[in-house]
């Protein structure tokens, strides 16, 4: 975090929740008395959770973890969401911007190597402040946006100099399963915008003895009958952002929360989908990011696999 949060920053990402403009929904419901929007997050920050987290990436979680801290509410509607609990319905804990800043501070004094926000885009004000906090305490970690992509261009060159690490995910290339699956609608344009913009501010992924210091690195979810649009998203990552932008081709699809309402996306994907989706990331020369072997996916993640790969 190398820039100095001012007064001035915060009282403009406050004004922007009366009316609320945050997000690409751009909701203008007067958050600060009493309204909410598509979102449902008020104006006192929610906290569902924060611990040392080793699920992250590698970089992110190094030998001492990522600092995480689950924020409740989401801009986005996911019917497969895995953590609707927090997202959707809100569980969590009213928490002030003293506590939260304390909560960085303890993740610091753990170790962690940085402080990592998961869905934060509906409380950017709140986090803002709370960070001047603990950045006058002796914050100094990287700070990570971990997002689902759905981002206002306008909101992120206000975070310029503070965000460190954008982690978004590009969940779709197609407006129509966007709107379907998530209710975002233009997501893929949105999307775009928004990841040139987190490209612009952080570049490309910088290491320091393997631990992430600055940069962007990308999620994308493979989902069953190509619902993802994986090929598109690659194309646009190579020429729109860089050939090494760091991609993690995550497996971990499985149908939860209202996916059974949706009988093409009521399963986990297969083994041949998930081949195919790092096929299309090798023939869009993306190099760069993680591809879990078939055995760590199979042990770790997709048990049933084991059979259709004993027969490919």
């Amino acid at each position: 975090m190398t820039k100095t949060i001012t007064s001035a920053l915060v009282n403009k990402l406050d004004a922007m929740l009366s009316p609320c403009r945050l997000c690409p929904r751009e909701c203008h419901v007067d958050r600060l008395h009493g309204e909410v929007g598509s979102c449902n997050a008020g104006s006192i920050l929610t906290i569902s959770s924060y611990h040392q987290h080793f699920g992250e990436e590698p970089p992110l979680v190094g030998r001492h973890g990522s600092g995480t801290i689950f924020l409740a509410h989401c801009n986005l509607h996911c019917v497969y969401c895995q953590n609707y609990e927090i997202s959707q319905r809100g569980m969590g804990h009213e928490t002030t911007l003293q506590e939260c800043s304390r909560m960085m501070l303890r993740l610091q004094a753990l170790g962690c190597h940085n402080i990592n926000f998961v869905t934060p885009t509906p409380w950017i004000p709140q986090i803002v402040e709370a960070l001047r906090i603990a950045q006058d305490e002796g914050l100094h970690v990287p700070i990570v946006y971990n997002c689902g992509g759905y981002e206002s261009v306008e909101t992120l060159k206000l975070l310029e100099g503070i965000v460190d690490i954008y982690m978004p995910d590009i969940k779709y290339a197609d407006d129509g399963c966007a709107k379907k699956y998530s209710d975002a609608p233009h997501y893929w344009d949105v999307v775009r915008k928004a990841l040139k913009e987190m490209h612009r501010q952080v570049g490309d992924l910088v290491l320091d003895h393997g631990i992430a210091q600055r940069g962007l690195l990308i999620r994308h979810l493979v989902m069953p009958e190509n619902i993802a649009g994986s090929k598109a998203c690659f194309e646009f990552i190579r020429k729109e952002l860089s050939e090494t932008t760091v991609v993690n081709v995550m497996a971990q699809y499985y149908p939860t929360h209202k996916a059974h309402n949706y009988p093409e996306i009521n399963r986990r994907i297969t083994a041949r989908e998930y081949r195919d989706a790092l096929a299309e990331l090798e023939r869009c020369g993306l190099v760069e990011g993680f591809r879990q072997t078939m055995d760590t996916i199979v042990r770790e993640i997709v048990p049933e696999w084991t059979d259709e790969l004993r027969e490919t």
